[in-house]
């Protein structure tokens, strides 16, 4: 039988009015809700909200009552109504009812959870499954009631909506699947018909490409079988083997008129520009290594993460991933998976890391939209759900998110961009690993289902109207506690010395982890071993699913029962599913005895056909757009105006509401948070957490991202100069920095599209070359655009470029943060010397050494880094960090050098005590030092023009500017 169990919460005594309106009117859930409807445009009564459970059981009545009362309300502040079937299901007169639930399949981790406690209790239960009820006090018209639910409180691609109080007669359930081989007949395909193979099989292969499988399955004399062409599909994405950008280029070089003035080439772009330059500077290229990065940088480029040193006995490693498709279908289960799959990249570091450290970057289009195209999420609704699917997994997996960004532009409208990064701690022992041939293949953690199918190869497609419905099955929910079990549990059986490889089971699913663990073994699987969340998953389902919360080892025979023993005292789920090595180093696969694939690895690996491109570049001056404030375009003249403007931006504007969701405090070692300062509300540059608590070492997180740059040099530049600015503004050594690229581009079909990311490329390796800092992991997303097919309108991202920077400090007391700390202290412009252009990279690497060496010999006070709105939104922030005012001598209000926005440039405090030092060092070293201002007791920014005050502003007025616009 199926009860209902609706939790909400009580009325309190003595509140005078009807028990509907007193309970609404204290439901803060609804009161929220009621604020986002309004802002959606509707206005409605109160709203009283309650938290649906379904429950599958022969348990008694009384039971049913005890689960209620005992484990599912706290019944000082809850109420808790058991509804069966024969219950009176009506709700009170004047009142409109909207439930939300989760549809059958998809992943409900309260559910799995409310499951267990049940059993725990000693009641037995077969399922259980979870909603949300809004009642709104008031008549709603049905038609108003659909657009709130659908704008407001449903994702339809994995949630059901019902206008009534829903109690099913009994639960959808799978049926066991018969197996039934699919072959495809491929052999003797057309062209056109290889094409339309592709597409419409979701396998997003080139013709190239197929005709290589074609070619392969002829020469086998027999025709693929489904999960084999899925499974070729899935290692040859875009998203597992970054062929674009492995890619051989030809580039033709023009000039403003057209006339080419320059070839070159390239076999393999980015191998020849970011990955030699890493080369060069680990001294494993022709140049010898600089700054010791030979023995800082440990793992670069081959595992999960890159991998450098923090002390003798341990290293740190750092991933960012792109979770981009996923979250604009459903953006709470896109982010939170894309966090939870960043975290599994880092356990599947060498043999496992620790997680100590979250990051997140998110690109939307502004909030304030009235129509938008068919398919496209409102991105007020994007961006509040990426928030809370990276603030849940982060949180309840007990992980501090330290660092990030949000960046708003119209362009990312249909095709928003979610940026997950993780760092872990791992033993410097533990970097390699290696799968041995007869290891036991080990799945451990979740179940598989049918969520995230063709994840991988749907990354490689480009975003339409229709996405929502044709890629449903690509959605996944993540389950963080299940993730938090998973990794305790691999943590303990490395240290025990337990299995030889592991990675997580990701892109791809089985696939992707097996296919790359048994790359040079060979890999046996019966699938028909693999657990099921439920019934009806055919042999092809149960390999690509990308199910999250799944790691893969490889376990030695004799270590099997101890592993799968500690699992199980753990209640974490680990099945062997086959052993790795064949005699042919063959993938093959298996139903119930019946032989279901069968692959040569040496063909999966190594017989993708790699793209020859041909790319235009534009031979146009660097930095045209790099000078004046891009953010912001103010009528008035006055510089108070401007300033508040910017300050009040969305791109400058406070992220507060978005970070106090954040725990940046657990693990207990946080140094340097997200927000600093007296009253802990200034902008920090950076993060600084100590991994190892008996330890003054610190690892250092910022990071670097400014698309409104057009020119792709300029723009590459910037953003690392960015991102290198950020950690040494709270005292990080560039010598022990290494960095991370991000790559997110629309289509690169077009030849100007691929010139432009070949030229990011090459800025990347003449950075690192000139900074002297090595990149030591990357990942790609291309073809991020949105066709609406009703209009044929593509909207293209900007060219996109996160650089993520990580550094190692030997005393975190020697950090310092951008509040200013002493009035009658000097501020002082820190850049390249005058006539420096923008991205000249033989002086901004000078800038950056300079200041280092400055904080770590005691000499600044109180440091912030020069970014978007220039130096004078840097010294406002200054001051709303601090309390303290600024006063501050320009030529005239109105020069631009005021709010431009350069390379290399920061504000520096220093004290009176420290003046002379600080001045006589800093005249020794190739940079340019400009008195800027001087720090002042009253809470006011003053400037003044060599005549005259040309404005005056209290912090109260720059601090309700910088917080008031994205008070969501």
């Amino acid at each position: 039988m199926i009860y209902r169990i609706d939790v909400r919460s009580k009325v309190h005594a003595g509140s005078g009015v009807s028990d509907a309106a007193a309970l609404a009117a204290q439901d803060s859930l609804g009161a929220s809700i009621r604020q986002q409807i309004a802002e959606f445009g509707s206005d409605v009564g109160p709203i009283s909200t309650s938290r649906v459970f379904f429950l599958d059981t022969d348990a008694s009545a009384a039971d049913v009552l005890k689960i209620a009362g005992d484990l599912l309300a706290d019944l000082v502040v809850e109420s808790a109504e058991v509804v069966e079937r024969s219950s009176n299901h009506a709700d009170p007169a004047g009142t409109s009812r909207i439930e939300v639930h989760l549809k059958p399949g998809v992943m409900d981790p309260v559910a799995d959870s409310t499951e267990m406690a049940i059993r725990d209790m000693g009641l037995n239960v077969r399922e259980v499954r979870t909603g949300r009820a809004f009642l709104i006090h008031g008549v709603v018209a049905k038609p108003e009631l659909e657009r709130i639910a659908g704008r407001v409180l449903a994702n339809g691609v994995v949630e059901s909506v019902h206008f009534d109080r829903y109690l099913p007669e009994k639960f959808a359930a799978g049926h066991e699947y018969t197996l039934k081989l699919q072959h495809v007949a491929l052999r003797e395909l057309t062209d056109e018909q290889l094409t339309k193979l592709s597409r419409e099989g979701h396998l997003f292969l080139s013709l190239a490409e197929m005709k290589a499988i074609q070619s392969y399955y002829r020469e086998q004399g027999r025709e693929p079988t489904d999960i084999e062409l899925e499974t070729l599909a899935q290692t040859w994405s875009e998203h597992c083997v970054h062929k674009t950008l492995k890619s051989a280029v030809d580039i033709e070089v023009k000039d403003v008129s057209g006339k080419v003035v320059g070839k070159r080439h390239y076999d393999n772009l980015i191998k020849e520009t970011i990955f030699d330059s890493t080369m060069a500077l680990m001294g494993k290229g022709n140049a010898p290594a600089k700054n010791d990065m030979g023995r800082f940088c440990l793992s670069v480029f081959k595992d999960n993460a890159g991998v450098v040193a923090f002390d003798d006995v341990d290293a740190v490693c750092f991933k960012v991933e792109t979770h981009n498709h996923p979250s604009a279908i459903e953006p709470y289960g896109g982010s939170a998976t894309g966090a939870g799959g960043v975290i599994r990249d880092i356990l599947g570091t060498g043999l496992v890391a620790k997680p100590i450290a979250n990051t997140d970057v998110f690109c939307v289009a502004y909030p304030q939209k009235e129509k938008l195209p068919k398919g496209v999420i409102h991105p007020k609704r994007i961006l509040q759900q990426v928030v809370a699917g990276v603030r849940d997994y982060g949180n309840r997996m007990g992980i501090p998110t330290i660092n990030g960004a949000v960046y708003f532009d119209d362009r990312y409208l249909g095709n928003p961009l979610v940026f997950c990064g993780c760092v872990g701690l791992l033993p410097r022992n533990k970097i390699e690993k290696a799968t041995q041939p007869g290891d036991a293949i080990v799945v451990m953690g979740g179940r598989t289902g049918r969520d995230g199918i063709h994840g991988a190869t749907f990354s490689s497609a480009e975003l339409t109207d229709t996405h929502a419905d044709e890629f449903s099955h690509a959605v996944q929910i993540g389950n963080a506690i299940t993730e938090k079990k998973v990794g305790d549990v691999i943590l303990t059986a490395r240290d025990r010395g337990l299995f030889t490889a592991v990675t997580d089971c990701g892109a791809g699913g089985l696939s992707s982890a097996v296919g790359e663990m048994g790359e040079k073994t060979g890999a046996d699987v019966k699938l028909d071993t693999v657990p099921l969340k439920y019934q009806g998953l055919r042999y092809d389902e149960i390999w690509i699913s990308e199910a999250q919360e799944r790691m893969v080892l490889s376990v030695p025979q004799n270590k099997l029962a101890e592993l799968l023993a500690l699992a199980k005292s753990e209640d974490v789920e680990a099945t062997a599913i086959g052993t790795f090595g064949t005699p042919n180093a063959e993938l093959l696969l298996s139903y119930k005895g019946t032989q279901v694939g069968r692959i040569s690895m040496h063909f999966m690996h190594n017989g993708i056909p790699m793209p020859r491109r041909k790319a235009v570049v534009v031979d146009t001056p660097a930095a045209n757009d790099l000078v004046a404030a891009s953010q912001v375009n103010v009528a008035s003249n006055k510089v108070a105006d401007k300033l508040l403007a910017l300050l009040a931006h969305p791109n400058i504007a406070s992220k507060h509401w978005v970070v106090r969701q954040y725990d940046h405090e657990v693990q207990g070692g946080s140094v340097i948070k997200p927000f600093v300062g007296p009253s802990q509300v200034g902008p920090s540059d950076a993060s600084v957490i100590r991994p190892k608590l008996d330890s003054l070492k610190g690892v250092v997180v910022g990071c670097g991202l400014v698309p409104h740059i057009k020119d792709p040099y300029a723009m590459a530049i910037a953003s690392i100069d960015e991102a290198i600015r950020n950690v040494v503004a709270v005292g990080a050594n560039p010598k022990k920095t290494a960095i991370l690229d991000n790559f997110c581009w629309p289509s690169v079909d077009d030849e100007v599209t691929m010139g432009h990311l070949a030229r990011t490329c090459e800025a990347c390796r003449d950075a690192a070359l000139a900074y002297g800092i090595p990149f030591i992991s990357g990942k790609d997303s291309l073809h991020n655009q949105f066709t609406n097919s009703e209009t044929g309108q593509v909207l293209r991202i900007p060219n996109t470029l996160l650089i993520s920077a990580i550094s190692v400090i030997d005393d975190v007391r020697k950090c310092i943060t951008m509040d200013l700390k002493k009035p009658d202290s000097s501020v002082f412009l820190l850049s390249p010397p005058k006539g420096t252009g923008p991205t000249d990279l033989a002086a901004l690497p000078k800038v950056h050494q300079a200041l280092a060496d400055a904080i770590a010999l005691g000499y600044v006070a109180s440091c912030h880094d020069v970014s978007d709105g220039g130096a004078l939104t840097a010294a406002a922030e200054m001051c709303i960090g601090s309390g303290l005012g600024m006063a501050v001598s320009v030529p005239s209000q109105g020069d631009p050098s005021l709010f431009a926005e350069l390379p290399g440039r920061y504000l520096l405090e220093i004290s009176k005590d420290r003046f002379q030092h600080a001045t006589e060092f800093f005249a020794k070293q190739a940079v340019a030092l400009e008195a800027f201002g001087r720090v002042i007791a009253e809470p006011k920014l003053v400037i003044s023009e060599p005549t005259a005050i040309a404005a005056e502003l209290s912090i109260e007025q720059m601090t309700a500017a910088w917080r008031g616009t994205l008070d969501w």
